[in-house]
């Protein structure tokens, strides 16, 4: 597109990330659903218009999971956005919520999302904006408001942790740049290799 990114989203499952061990193709109903939610929750975030004529790809590989693929998804791929300095408007910050007989539960297990109605809701802390809202079964309207409000609280947690953790990572960066690669003048093959060595340690 002349005027901005393309935001291409890929997932992959392997068979053994779950109990059951289906094989899943890529054309899969199920993950081309999961690629076009992803990419549907980025295109209002990501800043597109600073990189026309490109396409951002995102890749999804899922090793190992037991309920909320989409929540943990969309967090990883904020995380992995932000490390390849991709300019985000806000944090994505996503969590599965439900309800258990009167009591509101978050971060549902796999057998927790098939036995109880649920919805994943991806928010903006900075600016409170909601860019995803979805359910895959049906709850009642009066339980929806308590569920909503619960998952939002829960991204500004989200949130926080993900702000330490770039924190941590940026800073490690820095503390690595600035040390830099120690240069010995006059050194033989035993004194390069620890050189060497000493460089993969960074």
């Amino acid at each position: 597109m002349h005027d901005r990114a393309l935001i291409n989203v890929e997932v992959n499952i392997v068979p053994f990330s779950t109990g059951e061990r289906r094989k899943r193709s890529r054309g899969d109903k199920r993950i081309l659903e999961l690629g076009s939610t992803i990419k549907s929750t980025f295109e209002p975030v990501v800043q597109t218009s600073l990189y026309p004529r490109s396409e951002i790809d995102i890749f999804v590989h899922v090793l190992q999971q037991d309920g909320g693929l989409l929540q943990a998804s969309i967090n990883a791929s904020t995380l992995a956005l932000i490390s390849a300095g991709i300019p985000l408007h806000d944090f994505v910050c996503a969590v599965t919520g439900g309800v258990h007989s009167t009591a509101p539960m978050l971060d549902l297990t796999t057998l927790e999302e098939n036995d109880i109605p649920h919805v994943t809701v991806a928010v903006m802390p900075k600016t409170k904006k909601v860019t995803l809202v979805t359910m895959e079964t049906r709850l009642h309207v009066d339980r929806f408001g308590d569920i909503f409000k619960l998952a939002c609280e829960a991204g500004q947690v989200i949130h926080k942790e993900m702000k330490r953790a770039v924190s941590e990572r940026t800073q490690k960066l820095v503390t690595a740049m600035e040390m830099g690669p120690r240069v010995v003048p006059s050194a033989d093959v035993g004194d390069r290799d620890a050189m060497i060595d000493d460089l993969n340690d960074y």
